[in-house]
């Protein structure tokens, strides 16, 4: 197994800027558990660095000293093992329910709103432009996996939410009790910002607003979570 040269610590540092993700095609991805995810699938799969102390079988792979792992990893805490590996593929088909997310900022929120849709069996999600990258190495960490079993797109959110025939629920303050309003079986979900929640050029498009009741005294719900009671109570009456 060779040693980690400096061209290749170079280029895997690179992968934290968006743009050369995209220029390469690559991302990186810690940690032993979410990369057990890959290896049911090597096609995606570039290369193993490891430590000396983490023995794990893969043709394509190679050692580094704790030193240059923490210069490559993008962890406070780096694990002893880390793959670079290829955008997947997406294959887009059609679902019940697409959820289509507006302006999500923040890399650990999308991360879990990927994970919660792939514990509740979504598959697609779709993305405004300026919706956090998917690769970025906060939000792979958060998915926890579930990238991999995801179709992803970004798009123009306005011009495909104004051409589908599909009714759109959006998470709205002045919509109806979710628990009261019907969930159609096909549909798209619409999940805002963080802080300013959906856009007013998404938000006219909403044909179908929904509200979470409160009972409390908190001022609003973390994206994610929000995203998460939708998608159960959808679950529960689909």
């Amino acid at each position: 197994m060779e040693n980690l040269s400096k061209i290749k610590i170079k280029l895997i540092r690179s992968l934290r800027s968006k743009k050369n993700r995209d220029a390469e095609q690559l991302f990186v991805v810690e940690g032993e558990k979410i990369i057990q995810e890959i290896l049911t699938d090597h096609t995606n799969l570039v290369e193993f660095v490891c430590t000396s102390d983490a023995h794990f079988p893969f043709d394509r792979s190679f050692y580094t000293d704790e030193r240059n792992m923490k210069e490559i990893s993008s962890l406070k805490t780096p694990g002893n093992l880390l793959a670079v590996v290829r955008f997947p593929k997406f294959e887009f088909s059609e679902n019940e329910i697409i959820l289509a997310l507006d302006g999500i900022q923040d890399p650990g929120n999308l991360g879990t709103i990927i994970r919660t849709a792939d514990w509740f069996g979504i598959s697609k999600i779709v993305c405004s432009y300026d919706t956090v990258d998917c690769f970025n190495p906060k939000v792979v960490q958060a998915t926890m996996g579930s990238l991999f079993r995801m179709s992803i797109e970004y798009v123009d959110l306005n011009k495909l939410l104004s051409q589908s025939t599909l009714p759109i629920y959006g998470a709205l303050l002045d919509g109806a009790d979710m628990y009261s309003a019907p969930m159609e079986k096909r549909c798209i979900l619409v999940i805002g910002n963080e802080g300013k929640g959906i856009s007013e050029e998404i938000k006219s498009l909403v044909t179908m607003p929904i509200f979470i009741p409160k009972f409390g005294s908190a001022e609003s719900l973390n994206a994610a979570m929000a995203s998460g009671i939708i998608l159960a109570e959808y679950r529960r009456v689909n």
